[in-house]
């Protein structure tokens, strides 16, 4: 069990390979660390230690431009956090103790983008690629990395994700090298289930979601879960809508506002969530919304006061779970960013940067398939929160809590979002043993 401490969450500068790290966040790019001594100490300086090269691929740019900068923010922390340590440990002849470089690659929200993107950081030398927002995509990346290292084993890759929970993922289309970190939709659907079965007086519900695997998995599972535990509540509406597309939901509010329904069900993520809540307020929907993703990225603030006890969320941690070690952690991260926009970190993030240093380790190598037999077992602990790999799907097993939208101030709610004034309560711990659900994955193991 990986143990980590606090204390390095100030971020001292250790290392000097952090500047170059540092320099990522201004220049929108990470530069390759070893490059970057060696301009700045001279040709006669002693050569720096090779980095392990990350690779980043998100959509940077374009409608959900502002979800992949939220991710670069959590990995370049939890990188930062393994370099200010000395970088991972690795034996004299494995290039003794190396860096992590992060750059990263704009995926313009399109699969064939990242696909260029997969290519491109190959070619850069990365031998990890990380990857979450559109299980789409990372169902893509999936099979051209496959094939890539059944091409190629000696320039074999990892594929880490953060945020793809299409249950289809870590069972049908699992693989050796995809490790997931998020819970998938129906671990999350399940956490929602377990707050929305006490809600006895909700008889009637709407279901909207992107049109895409994701979101469609996200509707399948509510009416499957609706089924099984409320049946006397009635889905009155069920649609799906483009993804990224629409400007303005109002005609979708206006739908759910006349179905007569509720509360909502939504795995709508990004600025598809945002205006849809918008939305639905300003049609004077007075409604629940029970959602994935509604505690950041502009959501609380958009749909303010008719929020309050109405915005559920289902995440891997939120900023008020209690313990001095979570208020630690988050304290740490809104004084690295301070700005309020950026105020979204990720325990699930910070947990899997944490295993695959700890894997690397492990292995004594940055070879992609003894990382991969080590990831296999990874169990990873930080700010009181902890975690395990499976190793029959590659599905992470973690605690998951959900949250009530409340004002900053009231009791369990310390902090706000992103400086709306509204934070979450959290509301229901569900532990990893109740989370975890079974799996139908046949894995070619290597």
């Amino acid at each position: 069990m990986l143990n980590f401490h606090l204390a390095p969450l100030k971020f001292a500068v250790q290392a000097p390979w952090r500047l170059a790290l540092g320099v990522a966040l201004s220049v929108a790019a990470a530069i390759p660390v070893g490059h970057a001594q060696t301009a700045a100490q001279g040709s006669s300086a002693p050569a720096a230690p090779a980095p392990v090269k990350l690779a980043l691929i998100e959509s940077l740019s374009g409608a959900f431009a502002n979800t992949g900068e939220a991710v670069f923010r959590n990995i370049f922390w939890a990188v930062d956090r393994v370099n200010a340590r000395g970088g991972v440990l690795l034996p004299a002849a494995a290039g003794g103790a190396r860096p992590l470089a992060l750059a990263r690659y704009d995926s313009k929200g399109q699969n064939e983008e990242a696909l260029s993107a997969l290519r491109a950081a190959i070619d850069d030398g990365a031998r990890v690629v990380m990857q979450g927002n559109s299980s789409a995509t990372a169902a893509v990346l999936i099979d051209a990395i496959n094939k890539h290292n059944e091409r190629e084993p000696g320039k074999r890759v990892l594929f880490l994700n953060y945020s793809a929970v299409d249950p289809i993922l870590t069972n049908e289309k699992c693989s050796f090298w995809h490790f997931r970190f998020d819970a998938h939709a129906d671990m999350r659907m399940a956490a929602l289930m377990d707050v929305l079965r006490a809600d006895s007086a909700l008889k009637s519900v709407y279901l909207i979601g992107q049109d895409y695997s994701f979101g469609q998995a996200v509707l399948r599972e509510a009416k499957k879960q609706l089924s099984a535990q409320r049946p006397d509540v009635a889905v009155v509406g069920d649609e799906l809508h483009p993804v990224g597309r629409v400007k303005d939901f109002a005609p979708y509010a206006v739908k759910i506002k006349t179905s007569g329904a509720q509360a909502v069900i939504t795995g709508n993520w990004g600025n598809d969530l945002t205006l849809l809540v918008k939305a639905a307020r300003e049609v004077g929907f007075n409604g629940s919304f029970y959602t994935f993703y509604g505690n950041a990225l502009g959501a609380p603030a958009a749909i303010g006061d008719a929020g309050l006890g109405k915005v559920v969320a289902v995440a891997d941690w939120l900023p008020n779970v209690p313990g001095a070690q979570s208020e630690a952690f988050y304290q740490a991260f809104r004084e690295r960013f301070p700005k309020p926009q950026d105020d979204y970190v990720h325990m699930r993030m910070q947990l899997m940067v944490e295993a695959l240093a700890q894997s690397i380790e492990a292995a004594g190598s940055v070879d992609a398939t003894a990382v991969a037999r080590q990831m296999e077992k990874a169990s990873v602990q930080l700010a009181g929160r902890s975690g395990r790999m499976r190793a029959a799907d590659h599905q992470f097993q973690q605690p998951l809590v959900v949250g009530v939208m409340d004002k900053q101030g009231q009791p369990g709610v310390k902090f706000d979002v992103e400086g709306s004034g509204y934070g979450f309560r959290v509301v229901r711990e569900i532990a990893a043993a109740q989370a975890e659900q079974p799996h139908s994955c046949q894995m070619q193991r290597y």
